[in-house]
């Protein structure tokens, strides 16, 4: 499905400082299991104000996983000041890189990172400030622009690879558009759709997508996926084999099938998984 590098599958496979510490000085929790992705970091200081333990529990992928872990690897024997200055691309950085796709794992990483450093130092977490602009995903305007902002993004799709807005029903997108022009001071062209599909052409297109880029990767895990109905813009599918009982195949569903399809066939696409 995605390309991991070999410090990444062993962050994943061979995860390290995994479970809860009880006697911690600090603690910060990110994300939601509804949202797919959720993580809570832990740290103990020792002698000089150092971190000495750390360690976390995690929701997610395997992206997920290995970020989690390398976090806690880097941040040992490190002060609050220098623990601050590590950033999500530092995170990715010391996996030797993470697939576009699941740069918001990093982005989990650093957010959980600050809401434990601001626990210890009294200062109360609260929820992201600014406007919602992705109801699907609870991500606010103020989200959206730092992440533009410190990672230089410059499309909605990249800001759906970093925070997952944008990654549902696509009703936000045109905000996360004006919000990318306003941080890199440009102005997108209107949209222009000079070929609109047909509903024929929109189930063969799709067909095609499945047949040609889903299924192999999915049956790569011994998993499947069929295709139940098209409504307009909604996807209905079933998945098959393994992926059926995964606890993670809303994830995959979200993020890997309704993401090809988006970029396949026509960004409007919304994918629903339907009982069997």
């Amino acid at each position: 499905m995605w390309e991991y590098t070999d410090k990444v599958k062993d962050h994943f496979l061979n995860p390290r400082n995994v479970g809860e510490l009880e006697d911690y000085d600090g603690k910060g929790e990110v994300g939601s299991i509804a949202c797919g992705d959720a993580l809570t970091l832990y740290f103990k200081l020792g002698a000089e104000k150092r971190i000495e333990k750390v360690s976390f529990q995690t929701f997610g992928c395997a992206s997920a996983i290995a970020s989690s872990s390398a976090l806690t690897e880097m941040l040992k024997g490190k002060t609050l000041e220098e623990a601050k200055a590590i950033s999500n691309d530092d995170i990715a950085g010391f996996l030797g890189g993470l697939p576009k796709e699941k740069m918001h794992c990093s982005v989990m990483g650093q957010e959980a990172l600050e809401a434990a450093i601001a626990s210890y130092e009294g200062k109360t977490v609260i929820q992201p400030e600014g406007v919602m602009v992705c109801e699907c995903f609870g991500v606010t305007d103020k989200q959206i622009e730092r992440v533009v902002s410190e990672n230089q993004l410059a499309a909605i799709a990249d800001v759906t690879d970093y925070i997952k807005a944008g990654g549902g029903c696509g009703q936000c997108h045109d905000e996360i558009q004006a919000i990318i022009d306003r941080i890199r001071g440009t102005v997108t062209e209107p949209k222009t759709r000079t070929v609109k599909l047909t509903n024929v052409q929109k189930i063969k297109m799709i067909e095609e997508t499945l047949e040609r880029e889903i299924r192999p990767a999915l049956e790569q895990d011994g998993g499947n996926i069929e295709l139940i109905d098209v409504n307009g813009n909604l996807v209905q599918v079933q998945l098959r084999g393994t992926c059926a009982t995964c606890r993670l195949s809303q994830v995959t569903l979200k993020e890997y099938v309704e993401t090809k399809l988006r970029e396949l066939v026509t960004p409007e696409l919304v994918v629903e998984e339907v009982p069997a």
